[in-house]
Parts: C-alpha cells; sequence; structure tokens
C-alpha cells in the first residue's frame, strides 16, 4: 500500500511540475517589448498626427493573446502534440505556396496574408514552429534508430518548405531553418560524419548559387554589407547607413541610458525599422549599457531554461522540441542584437518578444508553452 502510494505521488508530482521561471521569463520579455516599441514609436506618431498609443495597444493586445496561448499550450501534454504535427505542417506548405497567390507584396517580398488594414499574419514564421514539431514527431516514431532512408526523409521535410521561404524570399527565416534541422539533427542521432557531408554539399550549393547569380544582388549584398562597413559602394549605403546609425544610437546610451522618451536618435526617427528590426538601439539609447546588460541577461536565462528542459526530457520527442525551440529562440537573439552592433549580417529576425510584431510574438509564446508542456513531464 506504501509503495503504492509512494509511486502516485511520484506521478502526480512529475506530472504537475511545471518551469515557472521559465513561464515569468516569457511573460517579463513580451511586457518589456510592449514598453520599449512604445518609447520608440510614440514621438513619431505624435509628429504625424497619429494615435501614439497605436503600437502600444497591438502589441500588447498581441503579447496578452500569447500569454494566454502560452498557458494553454503548456497544459498539453508534450507526447499528444504529435497528433497535430502532419497536418500543421502540410497547413504550412499550403500557406507557404499561397503567399505567391492571394499574399501582400511590401518592400520586395512576399511573405504576408493581410486580413482588413489591422492584422498581417506571416506564414513563415509559424512554419518553423510546425517543422520542428514535425521533425520531432517523425525521429520520436524510429525507436530503433533513423536510417539512411529516414535521414533523407527528414531533409526533404525541411527542403520544401525552406525552398518556399527563400522564394518569397525570407532568407533570415530560411537561414534559421537550416540551423534547427541540423541542430536536431545531431541531437536525434545522425552520425557526425553525415552531418559534415551535409555542410560540405550545403557550403558547395551556396558557393553554386552565387556563381550562377541564383540569389539577388541586394540579398547578397544585406549578407556581405557587415564585412564592409566602410565601403562607398552605393548598393550597400543604405545598410550601411542602417548599421552605422544603429551603432551610434546604442553608443549614445553610455552606461545609464538617457532614460525613457528622451533619446535624440530614437525621438528623432535616425534608426530605420526601429520598432522591429533594430528595437535593440532603442533599449541601449534608452537603459544603457546597464539596462542593456539586464535585459541580455534575461533572454540568456529564458534560453538557457529552455535547454535545461530539454537536456532533462524524458523522451524524444520532447528533447527534440526543445533544442528545436532553443536554437529558434538563441539564434534570434544572436542575430539581431549582432546585426545592430554590426557584427552580423541585416537579415531581418525579430528579437525575441522584444521588436514589434504580432504573428512573432505568438510564435515566441506558442514555442515557449511547448517547451513549459515539457517540463511537465521533467520533474525538474
Amino acid at each position: 500500500m506504501t509503495d503504492t502510494l509512494a509511486a502516485f505521488t511520484t506521478r502526480v508530482r512529475t506530472r504537475d511540475s511545471f518551469d515557472a521561471s521559465l513561464f515569468f521569463g516569457m511573460i517579463a520579455l513580451g511586457v518589456t517589448g510592449v514598453i520599449m516599441i512604445y518609447s520608440a514609436t510614440r514621438q513619431a506618431l505624435v509628429n504625424g498626427g497619429y494615435n501614439p498609443h497605436y503600437y502600444l495597444e497591438r502589441q500588447g493586445l498581441f503579447v496578452l493573446l500569447g500569454i494566454v496561448a502560452m498557458y494553454i499550450v503548456s497544459r498539453i501534454d508534450s507526447r499528444r502534440f504529435e497528433i497535430a504535427a502532419t497536418p500543421l505542417y502540410i497547413f504550412s506548405l499550403l500557406a507557404l505556396a499561397g503567399v505567391f497567390v492571394v499574399g501582400q507584396s511590401a518592400l520586395g517580398a512576399q511573405r504576408w496574408y493581410s486580413f482588413g488594414s489591422i492584422i498581417q499574419i506571416q506564414p513563415s514564421e509559424f512554419t518553423v514552429l510546425f517543422l520542428i514539431l514535425a521533425i520531432a514527431t517523425f525521429c520520436a516514431r524510429r525507436t530503433e534508430g533513423l536510417t539512411m532512408k529516414d535521414v533523407m526523409r527528414l531533409l526533404m521535410m525541411a527542403v520544401v518548405p525552406l525552398a518556399l521561404i527563400v522564394k518569397q524570399p525570407d532568407l533570415g527565416t530560411a537561414i534559421i531553418i537550416v540551423m534547427i534541422t541540423a541542430a536536431m539533427m545531431v541531437v536525434a542521432g545522425v552520425p557526425p560524419r553525415f552531418m559534415s557531408l551535409l555542410a560540405v554539399l550545403g557550403s558547395l550549393g551556396l558557393a553554386a548559387a552565387l556563381y550562377l547569380d541564383l540569389l539577388q544582388k541586394y540579398q547578397v549584398d544585406r549578407f556581405t554589407s557587415f564585412l564592409n562597413q566602410n565601403s562607398t559602394n552605393q548598393s550597400l549605403a543604405a545598410l550601411v547607413y542602417e548599421v552605422k546609425n544603429a551603432k551610434s544610437t546604442i553608443g549614445s546610451g553610455g552606461v545609464h541610458g538617457v532614460g525613457f522618451f528622451h533619446g535624440l536618435s530614437t525621438v528623432l526617427g535616425y534608426v530605420p525599422e526601429q520598432r522591429t528590426d533594430f528595437i535593440f538601439t532603442a533599449i541601449g539609447e534608452q537603459l544603457g549599457f546597464i539596462g542593456s546588460t539586464l535585459i541580455i541577461a534575461l533572454l540568456a536565462f529564458v534560453a538557457f531554461r529552455m535547454f535545461m528542459i530539454g537536456r532533462n526530457a524524458k523522451d524524444t520527442m520532447g528533447r527534440l522540441i526543445c533544442i528545436g525551440v532553443f536554437i529558434l529562440f538563441a539564434f534570434s537573439c544572436f542575430e539581431n542584437i549582432g546585426m545592430t552592433m554590426g557584427i552580423m549580417p541585416v537579415t531581418g529576425i525579430p528579437l525575441p518578444l522584444l521588436s514589434y510584431g504580432g504573428s512573432a510574438a505568438l510564435v515566441f509564446f506558442v514555442a515557449g508553452g511547448m517547451v513549459l508542456s515539457v517540463s511537465r513531464r521533467v520533474g525538474n
């Protein structure tokens, strides 16, 4: 009787475990993002005669919806995700193909669905999440390990959405898909020699694409501009201008920052796309080195909890979900902050939960909910 009660207690404790630190860390990032977006957009909206709370209200709504979605997803047993994995993956492919027919084009890219003048959905961001689920499910069902045939099927699962996303074009998301797929394959047990071969073939493919002019010149410029920041080439002028302004804006914050709504570069709109791609410049100018460090520490803490939950996961499915979400979150942070400092290419990858964007906010919150779902069975 005692042994039965002890076993029942252990099951309940494991099932009811919940990584509260990750949950509240995600919320803290979302709230901070809303505040920083407001500080980066208020004055420009006032000057234009618009509602100064426009972006505040929109992002606040998506953050609220994201928190609710995160909690709901976290209550689902992570083993049940495989039921929805295949339908969601197929739906994402149809959505990616659909943007070329009924999608909206902006800044030379066709990536969005527009619903009225208020809501825009970027399916490529959700595709990353659904691909993580599909790969995790595929690998979890191979209980005796992955055969070479399985590996080829897994690669095709990633290549199809990758090709559609490159076509839009959205090279930033394409890079993330490559990173996630590679990491999940390694964790799933694909031999290192095969991964090395894939790396070589991928490098040769990229070189061939450049040599055959399969990539547009502006795409190549975006990926090489950070290596030529002193270039006088006219084709790089806009990108060099963005990066130089971003770095000077961050530096102007000094140690303590100039305070909310007082940053000269932010108020005067010197940094293009500041609320989205370059939100970290508003953080650096207004909060300074200390505030920026604290926010980076919070981002690092959230990524660390994702990694640890995956490391302690009890099953292959949970472990792969966590590593996929970890790479999505950590690489997005590194790339976004790096590009504002001029050490990474300008790709348009958002800073998780801090950059403006309803689709991105929902994706990151749902991704966090998936990891929290795994944490309920970890019990760490």
